[in-house]
């Protein structure tokens, strides 16, 4: 290789010993920085270069040699770094890249990792897509798996359209809330029973009610499962009972199992 490449080796290793040093365990905020830089770097340097192909397994080898047991270096770890440079290059991350912009600021954008930006790259058409999935996985707390199933149950488009009575039935204050908590759907896909019966259902619901609570959205609490109410006068069970923390109310759910597919259940 020429004198080029092993310059441009020697400069992803002293950026990577550099950004050790600020954070020994690499935190999140410091290593997608790191991974944009790299990301842009090797973007600039192959379109420049003419190193011909299998480049980046060359590369993630000889960092290998240079930094024995680095881990997140690999050719495919290196190829989603240009992707992520390429994803946010008109948009830079933080003033030690570029002062030009200001996403930096955005909290959402660091409190995610590394493996949920690429997945939300990969799985979001636009920008706006991303942008949501990116702030609720952040201000709840949603972990990879969390968040990947929500992309598939198509959150974005489906938020705010629960058929409702909302209008008649709910307080002003609740309204607007209401809406933002609830689905129009839920998909457990979690749950893999072969029975298309609401009780089998519901039990492998209650068995997996820690999945299920992250599938709901924000602020749930469980309560019980054929729950006894007693509204005037009549007596009801209601298949699942939970609280809502941000509506400071009560949420009944009747479960209808509608449709099985690939062992996914709709609610």
């Amino acid at each position: 290789m020429d004198k080029g490449y092993v310059e441009f080796i020697s400069d992803l290793k002293k950026n990577i010993v550099q950004s050790r040093y600020v954070a020994a365990t690499l935190v999140n905020r410091e290593q997608l920085l790191l991974y944009f830089k790299i990301g842009k770097m090797l973007a600039e340097k192959i379109a420049a270069a003419d190193w011909g192909s299998g480049i980046m397994d060359r590369i993630a080898a000889d960092l290998q040699n240079a930094l024995p047991g680095i881990k997140g270096f690999s050719a495919t770890g290196m190829k989603n770094m240009r992707r992520f440079y390429a994803a946010y290059a008109k948009v830079e991350i933080g003033q030690t890249v570029s002062d030009q912009m200001e996403i930096h600021k955005d909290e959402a954008f660091f409190s995610i990792s590394f493996s949920h930006h690429i997945a939300l790259i990969n799985k979001c058409e636009t920008t706006n897509e991303r942008v949501f999935y990116m702030t609720q996985a952040a201000s709840q707390y949603w972990s990879l798996r969390v968040m990947e199933h929500h992309i598939a149950a198509n959150l974005y488009k489906h938020r705010g359209k629960l058929a409702n009575n909302f209008d008649k039935t709910l307080p002003d204050n609740l309204k607007t809330n209401a809406l933002e908590v609830l689905q129009d759907g839920y998909l457990f896909d979690f749950v893999t029973i072969d029975e298309e019966d609401e009780r089998v259902f519901e039990g492998a619901l209650v068995s997996n009610i820690k999945n299920m609570i992250m599938t709901l959205g924000k602020g749930f609490s469980f309560l019980g499962n054929q729950y006894r109410l007693e509204v005037g006068g009549e007596e009801f069970f209601v298949d699942l009972l939970f609280f809502n923390r941000h509506l400071h109310s009560l949420v009944a759910f009747e479960l209808l199992c509608c449709a099985q597919h690939n062992n996914s259940y709709v609610a």
